[in-house]
């Protein structure tokens, strides 16, 4: 963080100063997890539904932060203490306050990213990026909520250029509260889809929580010109720039090709054509790659170079389209660390597309979380869209994902092409000793049911 006198901290975030000098200064990095506490940092004491931070404040004046803020004072630590009515409001409030100071003095650029499926993907693209233009702060995994973002943003240096934010949805209002914080120059809006359309309501409330965004957007929103709810939202903005196969895109996809070693991807960007080899598996990650490199595009940085590092970029995230190397020379692509309708047809399809190389394909598939209404009708529809793309073998795990299995049995799977197990490590038992050096497995479900360490064990038979 910038560094700040414990005043303008206090001021910051309409708090009171004890135990410690108004003039003393704080630089160090700002956390609410106590076990990420160092010599210098800043700790923020926040209450949740199941851990009280106060409860670490004896820790963190051991390890010698500087300053903590608390909505109740410890009278017996050693340490400067803030105290405020609420320790996340204040989170946001100093954010903003650094934000601000860090804007008035140097041309930052402030990009955020919303969208159901995605986000922390083009996220780690323009971070690999715009890193070869510039100093960037980007989120660690997916921050990006109410303590995530204001952590992000607090990680900002004097010397930062370009600030690279996720904005995450909870419900209405969420992507509203982020926004007007963060007031992002460029925003991205990648796709509506089902990630938490159980939580929300429906598509028709996604879309108004994804908008959100939109009117605290300075100076251009990129838009997905091929999603027709993304789409619509450029009559919400003065300046847009739109991405994707559509003819109507500024920035236009004309081709895409999938192979075991990664996915190739052909753009015209301003009536110049381009080819990037992207490690990263997957048709879906070429709109992606598409965004961030209308971002690049917008801010006139060099194209070659940007398509260099993302050439560069292995994957973008662990659990991610990841690609693992069997011991029996059999492939694994881990995607099990989110999943939604949308990802995992993305995955079912790329899955399908790789196999007409020649390789078998096994598609190991767990739950979609947060779908509510929607679970039983999408997860029918997986299991009917694997027998549809001729998935060779599928293999379903855990109860909440039972209707996947269902699905592809009423849509003429036979003799064991699907096959159901209530744990995971009984369908790891039946996968083990089945793999060579000609098959291919996407291990797919939402990171609450755990299925990424079986993606590791898979690699290591």
């Amino acid at each position: 963080m910038i560094s700040l006198s414990f005043k303008e901290i206090a001021e910051a975030v309409n708090g009171e100063l004890i135990q410690g000098e108004p003039e003393n200064t704080a630089s160090g990095q700002v956390f609410t997890d106590s076990r990420e506490v160092g010599p210098g940092d800043i700790f923020f004491a926040k209450i949740g539904e199941s851990d009280d931070g106060h409860k670490y404040l004896q820790q963190v004046s051991t390890v010698g932060a500087s300053l903590a803020v608390v909505q109740t004072a410890r009278g017996d630590l050693d340490i400067a203490q803030i105290v405020v009515g609420d320790s996340v409001g204040a989170l946001a409030d100093l954010a903003r306050y650094v934000l601000e100071k860090v804007r008035s003095a140097r041309d930052l650029k402030v990009i955020a990213i919303t969208g159901s499926n995605g986000k922390t993907s083009t996220k780690s693209m323009l971070n690999r990026i715009l890193g070869q233009f510039g100093a960037v702060i980007a989120p660690k995994g997916s921050f990006n909520n109410d303590v995530g973002l204001p952590l992000t943003v607090l990680r900002l240096e004097a010397e930062t250029d370009y600030l690279v934010l996720e904005m995450g949805a909870s419900g209405p209002g969420s992507i509203a509260r982020l926004a007007e914080l963060a007031k992002p120059d460029i925003g991205l809006q990648l796709k509506v889809g089902y990630a938490h359309a159980g939580k929300f309501g429906g598509i028709a409330e996604t879309k108004k929580i994804k908008a959100e965004m939109l009117p605290f957007i300075r100076e251009v929103a990129i838009l997905n010109a091929d999603d027709p709810n993304v789409f619509d939202m450029r009559n919400q903005v003065e300046k847009f720039l739109l991405f994707g196969y559509s003819e109507l895109a500024h920035l236009k996809i004309t081709g895409t090709t999938l192979e075991v070693g990664g996915t190739k991807v052909d753009v015209n960007v301003s009536g110049v054509e381009k080819t990037i080899q992207l490690k990263t598996l997957g048709e879906h990650h070429a709109m992606n790659a598409a965004a961030a490199l209308l971002v690049v595009d917008y801010l006139k940085l060099d194209l070659d170079v940007a398509i260099r590092a993302l050439q560069e970029l292995e994957f973008a995230e662990v659990g991610r389209m990841q690609p693992l190397q069997g011991k029996s020379g059999h492939l694994v692509i881990n995607d099990a660390y989110n999943a939604s309708p949308e990802s995992m047809q993305a995955a079912l399809q790329t899955l399908a597309t790789l196999g007409r190389a020649g390789y078998k394909t096994t598609a190991v598939l767990g739950a979609m979380a947060e779908l509510g209404e929607f679970g039983p009708e999408q997860h029918d529809r997986m299991g009917r869209l694997a027998v549809r793309y001729n998935i060779d073998q599928v293999v379903v795990i855990g109860a909440d994902a039972k209707l996947i299995h269902m699905g592809a049995s009423q849509e003429g799977s036979w003799d064991g092409e699907s096959v159901f197990f209530e744990s995971i490590n009984e369908a790891f038992e039946y996968l083990r000793g089945k793999l060579g050096e000609k098959d291919l497995v996407l291990v797919k479900a939402s990171n609450s049911y755990g299925l990424s360490g079986l993606a590791e064990d898979i690699a290591e038979v």
